[in-house]
Order: C-alpha cells, then sequence, then structure tokens
C-alpha cells in the first residue's frame, strides 16, 4: 500500500473514532537500517545484575514515543523488558527465563513460568523495528496501533463484528495482529500501565496493517448505524426526563 494511502487511511480513522492520540505504524524489518528513520538512540541506564538495559523501561513505552517522532529500534534498545523482548521476536524464551523481572512476574504471582509458552510472540526475529505516526512512516508498517477509549473500542468491535480481546502482557498484541492477521485490543496490564504512564481509561488496539482499508471501510459503513441508534436511545431516554422526583 502506497504511503499516500496509509496517511488518508490515518486520517480518516482519527476521523471517524474520534481519535485523542493519532494512529502509528510500527514496521518489523529484516534490516538493521532504515532510510528516513534514525536510531532511537539516547543514553541508558547502568545494566541489572542480570545485564538488562534498553532505551526505555519496556518495549511498550516505543508506542507513546512514536505518536510525534520516527525512529527504529534495535533489540539492545528493548532489552530492558524480558517480556518485551520474548514477544516482539528479539529472543527466545529460553533466553529470558531466567532473568531477574521475570522471576520478580513470576514470584509475585502475576504469571506463571508455565504460562510463558502460551503467550503469543513474534516468530522471525526481526534485525529492527521501525515506528512512528502512520501518516509519516518512511516504509510500510505491518501493524497500526491504536490508543483507543472503551466507546472506541465498543465503535471497532461492533463495526467489524468481533473484534479479539486480550489481557496481560499487554505487548503480545503485536504478534496476534502481525502473524496471525488478527485485530486485537488489550484491556492492559500492570506491567505495561505504569511504564508508559498511559491513561487509566486507555486501551491498546493492533490492526495489521494489510486491513486497515477494511477495518476503515467497515467503521465508515457502520457510523449511520451507530448515529441512529444513539438518536433513538438519546429520546427515549427524554422520556424519563419529564417524570418528576418522588
Amino acid at each position: 500500500m502506497a504511503a499516500t494511502s496509509f496517511a488518508a487511511l490515518s486520517q480518516e480513522l482519527s476521523s471517524v473514532l474520534h481519535l485523542s492520540v493519532p494512529p502509528i505504524g510500527i514496521a518489523f524489518r529484516d534490516q538493521a537500517a532504515t532510510p528516513d528513520a534514525a536510531p532511537i538512540g539516547g543514553e541508558r541506564p547502568a545494566p541489572t545484575e542480570d545485564g538488562r538495559t534498553g532505551a526505555v523501561p519496556a518495549s511498550c513505552v516505543f508506542w507513546t514515543k512514536a505518536v510525534d517522532q520516527v525512529f527504529s529500534t534495535v533489540a539492545e534498545d528493548h532489552g530492558n523488558c524480558s517480556v518485551g523482548s520474548y514477544t516482539h521476536g528479539f529472543k527466545s524464551l529460553g533466553e529470558v527465563a531466567d532473568k531477574n523481572d521475570v522471576a520478580a512476574l513470576v514470584g509475585s504471582g502475576w504469571v506463571g513460568m508455565e504460562d510463558f509458552p502460551h503467550v503469543p510472540a513474534v516468530k522471525d526475529r526481526p534485525a529492527s523495528i521501525v515506528y512512528g505516526p502512520l501518516e509519516r512512516m518512511p516504509v510500510e508498517p505491518d501493524i497500526v496501533y491504536l490508543r483507543l477509549n472503551a466507546k472506541q473500542a465498543m465503535v471497532l468491535d461492533d463495526a467489524l463484528g468481533g473484534v479479539r480481546f486480550e489481557g496481560k502482557p499487554q505487548c503480545h498484541i503485536m504478534a496476534i495482529a502481525k502473524d496471525g492477521g488478527e485485530i486485537a485490543i488489550s484491556v492492559g496490564c500492570m506491567l505495561s500501565r505504569v511504564r508508559t504512564g498511559m491513561s487509566n481509561n486507555d486501551l491498546s488496539c493492533a490492526i495489521p496493517a494489510a486491513r486497515l482499508g477494511e477495518v476503515v471501510a467497515a467503521l465508515r459503513a457502520n457510523a449511520e448505524t451507530e448515529r441512529q441508534v444513539a438518536a433513538y436511545a438519546a429520546a427515549d431516554a427524554a422520556r424519563f426526563g419529564r417524570i418528576l422526583p418522588n
């Protein structure tokens, strides 16, 4: 799909869903360098005793940074969060199983070691991942990421006749969208909410970029239905406003 098409679809998607945060694009690359996508760079904290550090606390933080800038990341940039490194395909389960952050999550009861093999992860190890505003992506994205509130998630789910809803860890919706071709919404996870600072009202949504035209068309077709139902519900509820309280 041409970059101009993604730009137009991004604008229409923002308009029809009344998004407060514009869509971002995420491209999994088999090349380390991407023209017009500078490395994320920046200083990194000293590694933990098990060697973890990175450009940000967790892979999901890149979703917030990509709202207004295009950049490229490599495995080392994601390295502070073992869960994100695993779900994004940078590391195998065996490479993260002995990390202290995994031990902390398992020790808290948040997740069991037996659960990890069932967590979706990107199958092919990328050389890099490029992030940026969807309308300015220098390469074709694999995933379109949206930050939704409950009503926007409802409208999307209704228009498409159902989407996949997921829980923790939030970042595994990347694999569901990229490799599974499914549209997935996560209710979020405490690990990600604290690290990203995302609003308590926000949900994350991953859409396979190849399906974006289909998604926008479905939202467009369903918009009049939503308006009619809203108008009926408002008019019907107004009847009760005329009843005096006891």
